[in-house]
């Protein structure tokens, strides 16, 4: 019998494929909800992870997301986004994204969050990002996870 998607990562599907990516969502035994856990499992260099993580912007969540290679140096991106930047409380992560921590999407969230994506990531040639659910995953490109996001490239480092 064929494995179908967690719901999270059918929903993902969905709203990839009506942006025009082509929606494939891989699906692993194991969960893989950290950046290394992923590269191992996928073959590929960590830096080719994008983790999907939600920030206060002063008081507004924001979606920043970052190659699985290096930490997000707040101070420096909160200044260069024109404010102050902090880790969101966990219950705001989930009410924002509706996804668990590990497996959260770029999109596919109920709440319009702004997002912005590590310009570091645009050294790979493909990207791997979890598709909503910590044993899902999609490959994509930087070019496209700009446009499937409306994300602005930023320097979070």
């Amino acid at each position: 019998m064929p494995r179908l998607l967690h719901p999270n990562a059918a929903h993902v599907a969905d709203i990839l494929i009506s942006r025009g990516h082509h929606g494939v969502v891989v699906t692993s035994p194991e969960p893989t909800t950290t950046a290394e856990a992923a590269a191992e499992s996928l073959g590929v260099g960590v830096g080719a992870i994008v983790r999907a993580s939600v920030f206060l912007l002063d008081d507004d969540p924001v979606l920043l997301l970052v190659s699985g290679a290096h930490p997000v140096n707040l101070a420096a991106t909160g200044e260069r986004l024109g404010g102050t930047m902090q880790r969101a409380p966990l219950d705001l992560v989930r009410l924002a994204t509706d996804q668990p921590i590990g497996g959260i999407a770029p999109v596919g969230h109920p709440t319009n969050l702004a997002t912005y994506v590590d310009e570091s990531l645009s050294q790979y040639p493909e990207l791997w990002a979890a598709a909503g659910h910590p044993n899902t995953i999609f490959r994509t490109t930087f070019t496209e996870l700009l446009r499937i996001t409306a994300g602005l490239a930023v320097q979070v480092t």
